[in-house]
């Protein structure tokens, strides 16, 4: 305990020391290890521009001196910080106290009041309190004291709140999470392996183009029957303009709480059912032409999709309107949702009916940003006054969010029904558009000035600039974190099972200074504590499975903190290998994990094999020279021939391929049956195998780094829906995957929960 002292004052410029000390109390760190174990500093432009988007000045010596005990202070600003975590298991949970030294020794009321509506109250003696710290501002003496609080407090959202002399705090949001995120039983003793697909890019002969709820019950359907796995992995299926070629990622939404209307079957909306109209529009020449061609296309047609889409939906909203005018029972099932959904879902809604009306207004207008003035705020008079004039048009999108709801609620309940054991596995990504709704809505939980990337590595060797803003962490610690609880909640539901985009995010993210590029960045830590115990709270509560995706430059601490929590690492074969470029053997995989050969942003196994994704880049304008151009097709050889080595070191080949190795271009079939063994036999829990490669696609879903010059997010399954019951390929490649999951002990066994 100390008090702190306050610097000399100068007016000088501070120096990089005493930047980088600025740094270290707001979280940035000034240096960091890249891929290849190399040291980098952080410039001080860099550590500058970084924390004047943090708001700290950082003119002089004597500002940045203010900053850091302006910051300090705050946390001695009121007897209980804005959010309290404790931790279910915790053998003497306690709530921290600041009070001014004259206070030390008064009787103070603490009440708890639970999510539930009851409440608690317990009277303190705070002069029988041991001082646990000390700190001085401006001559007066603050102290902090730790009161214990219940043992049997349950797990959940509650307030916690003080009262002194009369005198009652601001109230703490007082946080109760287990200790562990779920984990099923079966889960402990067993290991299980899931199909991912990307649900956009599913084909078949009754969509409309596009992958749709319906396709996902049937892929469901064979995937029980025929491949016996427990889990369909899904890529997010967040809300995005559907705009060619800039806004088709899943992994940068216009938002991370609310859905893509693309996935909507609207043949098994009631409205559609019933209503003779949309039924004779469907069967119109002009709509079954443009039925043909969306499905016919080798792409997905986003805008197109999306557009006939909108026109039915809109078609059937009008039908619905006269059951909300007679308020039915199907409108106060539609009232329900929206009152449970509350203001998250209105401010969506409201800038998804602003951002139609102004853009039919002015065409070349196609974002927030380019909005009048008074509609960039969602709570102007201006868009107040909006909502109310065009209340149907708010409410067409919480009709759409409804419906997207109920029909992904039937597909997990027809998962379970059909014995998969977790069903669903949704994917959380880490962005979200700096011109979508989440950014209107919620501005003061982002940073301006900085975007989020990744230093370089052997994929991107300019680094990734992903282009959206930083969570504001300090603003979501202030406001306990109901916002970051409500984006885990809401991809939790109707799932099994929940993949976290760039889990490290919680410790820290990579942020480029606006002007600069991907090489001049540096991470930023956040409090990573309380996020995983949210994480791990919701995970019980609603019964999913976590993975992280912890890929990369991952310190120790990162995955040993996952570990803690339960939530499983992530673990694809072409990064596990040791410092010698060798690939692991299958029980040096950890068990804790889920183990895939790639991921949406890496070759293909096909693919790789063939060096698909070096000539993809190379076309992009991706790669700084024919140098590193060569480089990549000697080191991707060399990483062919070690990965044979280890196939043949295990059995799983013949030695003949060891000898013939340049004499195989492509992925053969024997080749093809010993990845899928490999990853099969590793321990880990979950197993994954990608749609392209159980049936040897070449193409990558994306390409990091590039636009318009690759199709990102658009490639369509090789095999439509129908095909999956009777190509001779098909089955052969089910075949063998469900012969390793039988030999692994991996074949799904339905009624386990």
């Amino acid at each position: 305990m100390g008090e702190l002292q306050a610097e000399p004052l100068t007016s000088s410029p501070p120096d990089q020391r005493e930047l980088e000390e600025a740094a270290s109390v707001f979280g940035v760190e000034t240096t960091y290890w890249d891929i290849w174990h190399r040291e980098h500093r952080a410039s001080v432009p860099a550590l500058t521009a970084i924390l004047e988007s943090l708001g700290v000045d950082v003119g002089t010596n004597a500002s940045l001196g203010g900053a850091r005990e302006k910051r300090e202070r705050l946390t001695w600003q009121y007897p209980l910080a804005p959010m309290v975590r404790l931790m279910r298991d915790q053998p003497q949970p306690e709530a921290p106290v600041s009070l001014p030294h004259e206070q030390a020794d008064a009787v103070a009321a603490l009440r708890i009041r639970l999510e539930d509506g009851s409440s608690t109250s317990i009277l303190v003696e705070l002069s029988k309190i041991p001082v646990s710290e000390e700190a001085v501002f401006a001559g007066s003496r603050f102290v902090r004291k730790r009161i214990r609080l219940p043992n049997d407090l349950p797990l959940g959202y509650h307030d916690l709140s003080i009262e002194i002399g009369g005198a009652a705090s601001p109230p703490a949001r007082l946080i109760v999470c287990p200790s562990q995120a779920y984990r099923p039983a079966w889960l402990e003793g067993s290991r299980a392996a899931g199909l991912a697909v990307s649900l956009y890019g599913i084909r078949s002969g009754r969509n409309w183009g596009c992958g749709d709820t319906s396709d996902l019950k049937a892929l469901i359907d064979w995937v029980a029957d025929r491949a016996a796995a427990s889990f369909i992995a899904l890529n997010p299926l967040h809300a995005i303009p559907n705009r060619q070629p800039f806004n088709t990622s899943p992994y940068l939404p216009n938002s991370i709480f609310y859905r893509n209307p693309i996935y909507l079957d609207l043949e098994q909306i009631a409205e559609f059912r019933s209503s003779e109209r949309a039924r004779a529009l469907l069967e119109s020449a002009a709509v079954q032409s443009e039925l043909g061609a969306l499905r016919s296309s080798e792409l997905v047609e986003y805008e197109r999709v999306y557009r006939l889409k909108l026109r039915f939906l809109k078609l059937l909203f009008r039908s619905f309107l006269k059951e909300w005018a007679q308020d039915t029972p199907r409108a106060r099932e539609l009232r329900n949702y929206i009152e449970a959904e509350g203001e998250l879902l209105h401010r969506f809604a409201v800038h998804e009916a602003l951002d139609e009306a102004i853009h039919r207004r002015c065409a070349d207008v196609w974002n927030w940003r380019s909005w009048p003035e008074p509609y960039q705020d969602p709570q102007s008079a201006a868009v107040q006054e909006f909502a109310k004039k065009h209340w149907p048009s708010v409410l067409f999108h919480k009709y759409v969010q409804w419906q997207l709801d109920l029909q992904l609620q039937a597909a997990q309940e027809h998962a379970r029904a059909r014995g998969l054991t977790v069903g669903l596995y949704h994917d959380l990504a880490l962005a979200t558009d700096r011109f979508g709704s989440d950014l209107w809505a919620h501005r003061e939980f982002f940073i301006s000035g900085c975007r989020v990337g990744a230093p370089p590595d052997d994929f991107s060797p300019k680094g990734q600039d992903w282009a959206f803003p930083p969570p504001n962490a300090e603003r979501h610690y202030q406001d306990g974190y109901r916002l970051f609880a409500e984006s885990v909640r809401r991809n939790c539901r109707h799932g099994g099972a929940l993949r976290i985009d760039h889990v490290m995010r919680f410790f820290r993210l990579y942020w480029i200074p606006g002007g600069m590029d991907a090489t001049e960045g540096t991470y930023v830590r956040d409090r990573h504590e309380d996020l995983l115990g949210i994480l791990a709270l919701e995970s019980v509560r609603q019964k999913v499975i976590l993975i992280g995706e912890d890929l990369g430059t991952v310190p120790d601490e990162v995955r040993q903190a996952l570990s803690r929590f339960g939530i499983l690492s992530y673990r694809l074969l072409y990064f596990e290998q040791d410092r010698a470029g060798r690939f692991r053997r299958p029980e040096e995989y950890p068990r804790d994990a889920l183990v895939s050969a790639t991921t949406h942003d890496l070759p293909t196994l096909a693919g790789f094999w063939v060096g698909r994704d070096i000539e993809a880049r190379r076309d992009a304008g991706l790669l700084p020279d024919d140098g590193s151009y060569y480089r990549m097709r000697h080191e991707r050889a060399l990483q062919k021939q070690k990965l044979l080595d280890l196939l043949i070191e295990l059995r799983l080949l013949p030695d003949w391929y060891s000898r013939n190795a340049g004499e195989i271009p492509e992925l053969t079939g024997e080749l093809h049956n010993a990845i899928v063994g490999f990853l099969a036999s590793t321990p880990s829990k979950l197993m994954l195998l990608n749609q392209e490669d159980l049936l040897k696609q070449t193409e990558q879903q994306n390409l990091p780094g590039s636009t318009a010059e690759y199709p990102n997010w658009r490639r369509k399954m090789k095999a439509a829906v129908e095909e999956l019951w009777t190509s001779p390929e098909v089955q052969a490649f089910t075949t063998m995957f469900r012969g390793w999951l039988d030999r692994t002990g991996r074949l799904n066994v339905p009624g386990r929960s």
